[in-house]
């Protein structure tokens, strides 16, 4: 072999490795990921979702890191996790499978009337829709955008597939951001819209809530959305399907299985495949940034929409509302209604508002996939 010859071949293997492909922009998604590894680890925010993801765009952002790549027709690691998982939509399912395990709708047949407040809270989405329109977005791109504020990211992953599969990563990464930063985002909004007097309100206790009820609960909620909204059954199916094994009783095994194992093992992959679809190139443009600011806007207006329904509702009321579960309306399940216990005890230390705000809560993770569905009949 002649010098010139080892020369080609050296020069040859320097153009496959990263520093020579090297950007300076990889460095931006660098900062992004780390800020999410932070927020994990030292904030403690969502750190479930926000490690896995934070570490996805980190490791995607070396140059021709074949990670999210295909080789020979086959896809490698992560696009395997994301094709199978995102494109396909098998991960939101199984994961409204796990919350339904999960879940106890006790406060929300208890007091059925907070359905109202789950609805009011979507108002973020249609205005953000309608703005987004306005900014030039596509009418799919504008409905997947405008599901953010809703706070629920299998939704909104499951949204954004149908309509706007280009839009995932930018969509899901704000989604779950703003749900991370709950605690922060929601309190001044809280504070703004209530007086001190509102926030004092007590609750009576709710009522208790029979077995059968539980029982009957996830079975006519599937059954009226397959009616009304039937494009989103794959979530709320999987949804009402995992509470009822939790109701039952006689699926243990599977109910835990549902709730912890199974739950555990699509959070990893929904996280890394989330993180992993944020590559500089994608994310870098006037359209991705203009969705994470724009998730801000929609989740603080979904939150002031509950809070003004609550506001509304006690026109008409007897027993007042407070009004600072109404910020639980925009799902983020369990985390926003914490919220609002913490907040209301801060005025009235044996004031507990936890299980009222439980109840709009899981209406808005409700009233999120309805208002999908919608979406998905009009625009699909």
């Amino acid at each position: 072999m002649t010098t010139s010859e080892i020369i080609d071949m050296l020069y040859g293997a320097l153009h496959t490795t990263g520093a020579y492909n090297f950007e300076w922009k990889v460095v931006i998604m660098w900062g992004v990921a780390l800020i999410f590894i932070y927020l994990a680890i030292i904030k403690k925010y969502e750190p479930l979702l926000l490690l896995p993801i934070g570490f996805g765009i980190f490791i995607v952002n070396f140059p021709i890191v074949p990670l999210m790549n295909y080789t020979h027709g086959h896809p490698q690691l992560l696009r395997f996790f994301y094709h199978y998982g995102l494109e396909w939509e098998v991960i939101p399912c199984v994961i409204f499978l796990g919350l339904g395990a999960m879940t106890d709708f006790g406060p929300l047949i208890a007091n059925p009337k907070t359905l109202l407040i789950g609805a009011g809270a979507q108002l973020g989405v249609f205005i953000t829709f309608s703005g987004t329109v306005l900014a030039g977005f596509t009418l799919n791109e504008a409905a997947s955008v405008g599901i953010i504020g809703g706070a629920e990211g299998p939704t909104t992953i499951y949204l954004t597939m149908h309509l706007a599969p280009h839009l995932l990563g930018p969509n899901a990464l704000a989604a779950y951001s703003y749900m991370a930063m709950v605690p922060l985002i929601q309190p001044p909004i809280m504070r703004l819209m209530t007086t001190p007097k509102e926030r004092k309100i007590r609750m009576r206790q709710l009522r208790p809530v029979s077995r059968y009820e539980k029982l009957l609960f996830p079975l006519i909620t599937a059954a009226i959305i397959a009616l009304l909204v039937p494009s989103v059954m794959p979530l709320i199916g999987m949804f009402m399907f995992g509470n009822l094994m939790k109701e039952s009783g006689v699926v243990e095994r599977l109910t835990a299985a549902a709730q912890g194992p199974l739950m555990n093992i699509v959070t990893i992959f929904l996280g890394i495949s989330v993180g992993a679809s944020m590559h500089a190139n994608k994310f870098l443009d006037w359209k991705s940034l203009f969705i994470f600011g724009l998730g801000l806007a929609d989740f603080a207006v979904c939150t002031a929409g509950g809070i003004l329904t609550v506001k509304i509702m006690n026109l008409f009321l007897k027993e007042k509302i407070n009004p600072l579960i109404g910020s639980a309306g925009v799902s983020a399940v369990p985390m926003s209604a914490r919220v609002s216990q913490v907040q209301g005890q801060k005025y009235d230390k044996a004031n507990y508002l936890l299980m009222h705000a439980m109840a709009p809560n899981l209406a808005g993770a409700i009233g999120a996939a309805a208002a999908a569905g919608m979406f998905i009949a009009m625009f699909d």
